[in-house]
């Protein structure tokens, strides 16, 4: 888990059981006062947190670099923010070969590979990854994922969007 003003936790999936929808939940990350989480993913240790702050600057960072903590906590320092470089818009677990997607509130999107995005300490600042006109600041930052049509073939990359049809359940895997 991400949160906007820069703190990251990780903690074993088997700390947030399952739940009926009728339940509240159990708490994953305590927030200090004006912050919010922005992302939760599953990670591996072979992958990296891509961070990318409201004025164009990320950095990527080995989630081995993330200490296994139990839920509920504050959790650790995933970027140095600064006021130049705004709180995060966005986090992604990712490896090399993925590719990202960086929109503007300007309406500017650019697609890029994760690996032209340098890899760095928890506590560092990041590169600038987006160049922003005037007043734009980077509202989403979302995962390309290549399709393929029913034959087979490639169809251009869209923008993720995380739906039943998408995310194959293990019923249907077996």
């Amino acid at each position: 888990m991400v949160s906007r003003k820069g703190q990251a936790i990780r903690f074993h999936e088997r700390e947030a059981r399952p739940m009926g929808r009728a339940t509240s939940g159990v708490i994953g990350m305590k927030l200090r006062k004006g912050d919010d989480v922005i992302a939760a993913s599953l990670a591996k240790n072979d992958a990296d947190l891509l961070v990318v702050t409201v004025n164009g600057y990320g950095k990527r960072t080995r989630i081995a670099d993330y200490p296994v903590k139990g839920r509920g906590g504050l959790g650790v320092k995933t970027v140095q923010l600064t006021e130049a470089r705004g709180q995060l818009a966005g986090a992604l677990v990712v490896q090399d070969g993925y590719q990202a997607m960086l929109i503007s509130t300007g309406g500017t999107v650019i697609k890029m590979p994760v690996d032209g995005i340098r890899r760095a300490g928890r506590a560092t600042q990041g590169v600038i990854v987006m160049r922003l006109r005037g007043d734009e600041r980077v509202s989403t930052l979302a995962p390309v994922v290549e399709q393929t049509d029913e034959n087979g073939e490639e169809v251009p990359a869209e923008v993720a969007e995380i739906t039943e049809d998408a995310v194959p359940d293990a019923a249907s895997a077996e």
